[in-house]
């Protein structure tokens, strides 16, 4: 930005924050980030993306990323030796019943046009093949758009872990700990996106700037937005072109984030980030530039 100094005008207000889908937004605006710093007329931000040859930039408004809850599920049971389980009642079984039968909230529950995932990322039980345990611990990630589908889904989880254990006999009810209130989904203010994207089609070619689907994924870039400042989330594609072609040829999905494999194609996808971020075109950006986030 400041090597094209030329092309914009206003004031640059770059943040550097923490814990970006764990509650860092909303703890640096309740520390009082737009009272002790000027409050910024937009927020920009961009994120790397698996899905796209890199080279690429991606724009989607309104809503483009779901809102997010983690959810935790223990069971209890009655635990003893693994050689004599008809005197125990046995967690990780209970806990295998709740896995399956979670599956069809989505799939039986669920209207099918109102997007909704539950996935099962964590499940913890025990520390020896012969022992049986006394508890088993779940966690869950909850993905949805609508706070009436949200509410449906955790009340459906919190049903189905009480009704699973009370069919096994457990000694107690399941604890199941539930976030009061989910993040935002993310919105990308419709006029402000549609500027962006105009600005940088004519600034890298029609070409490498796309229109995207909505994601399932979850950012908390959502709360600047809720914080009354207009904003826009833009994605980078971060994937080796040769690469993406195969994966779309095999039907086998390229490791995304949060994989352990996941290595972006670093000159490509730097290289789209320094355009997006240093080249709109004059007029794109307005009086006041706001937040700036480069994140992954």
């Amino acid at each position: 930005m400041a090597e094209h100094r030329d092309r914009w005008r206003g004031t640059l207000m770059m943040v550097g924050q923490p814990a970006e889908e764990g509650g860092g937004a909303t703890a640096m605006l309740q520390d009082g980030l737009f009272t002790r710093f000027p409050r910024p007329d937009f927020a920009l931000s961009l994120h790397d993306d698996d899905t796209m040859p890199a080279g690429t930039i991606g724009y989607r408004a309104g809503n483009f990323r779901a809102m997010s809850d983690s959810v935790t599920i223990t069971v209890y049971r009655r635990g003893g030796h693994a050689a004599m389980p008809h005197n125990t009642i046995d967690p990780i079984v209970l806990a295998s019943r709740i896995v399956l039968t979670l599956q069809t909230v989505v799939s039986r529950e669920n209207n099918p046009v109102d997007p909704a995932v539950i996935t099962i990322g964590s499940i913890h039980g025990g520390t020896q093949g012969n022992i049986i345990p006394d508890e088993v611990r779940l966690q869950l990630s909850v993905r949805t758009y609508a706070r009436a589908v949200r509410d449906r889904t955790l009340d459906a989880i919190r049903r189905v872990a009480k009704g699973e254990a009370e069919a096994a006999g457990a000694p107690r009810a399941p604890a199941v700990g539930v976030p009061g209130s989910g993040g935002a989904p993310v919105y990308n203010d419709p006029q402000l996106t549609m500027r962006l994207a105009d600005a940088l089609k004519r600034a890298l070619g029609e070409q490498n700037v796309v229109e995207m689907p909505a994601k399932m994924t979850s950012e908390d870039f959502a709360q600047y937005g809720l914080a009354g400042v207009p904003s826009a989330l833009l994605h980078i594609g971060a994937v080796d072109p040769a690469k993406l072609a195969s994966a779309r040829e095999t039907g086998i999905p390229v490791p995304a984030p949060h994989s352990p494999e996941w290595a972006p194609a670093h000159e490509g996808y730097a290289q789209s980030g320094r355009q997006g971020r240093d080249h709109p075109a004059p007029g794109a950006v307005p009086r006041e530039v706001g937040r700036f986030q480069l994140r992954d």
